[in-house]
């Protein structure tokens, strides 16, 4: 293994664990959980595949072949963590889990209303 391919695998998973230590201290000091899932699906999801695509290239470069499995799991945590911290926001919205701050517009709070009475009307006409 050369040194620079040693330096760059050594930063790339440098980087990855300092993003998830950062993830960390933002999911323990950040307000509610809104931010929480903001700063777990993102900044978490990109430390980890930075750590997986370091390990796939320290197997590439010191023993000549690439993981599948390395490859599934950059792969996976790509579509699987940005897509559950998303559902995990939109349940904690429609369940009405309050903002920490009220001076954040509330884009939906409109369409949620109406589509609120669009229920009613339905269950009155039935």
């Amino acid at each position: 293994m050369t040194a620079i391919s040693s330096i760059v695998i050594g930063i790339l998973i440098i980087l990855g664990s300092l993003l998830t230590l950062v993830t960390m201290i933002g999911f323990i000091r950040l307000p509610d959980v809104y931010t929480r899932s903001h700063a777990a699906s993102k900044s978490a999801t990109l430390g980890v595949m930075l750590v997986l695509i370091g390990c796939l290239l320290f197997f590439w470069v010191e023993e000549g072949y690439v993981s599948a499995r390395l490859i599934l799991g950059i792969v996976f945590v790509f579509i699987t963590s940005p897509v559950a911290g998303h559902l995990i926001s939109r349940a904690a919205y429609y369940d009405h889990v309050p903002l920490w701050n009220k001076t954040v517009r509330d884009d939906l709070k409109d369409k949620n209303k109406q589509a609120e009475k669009e229920k009613k009307k339905l269950v009155r006409s039935h």
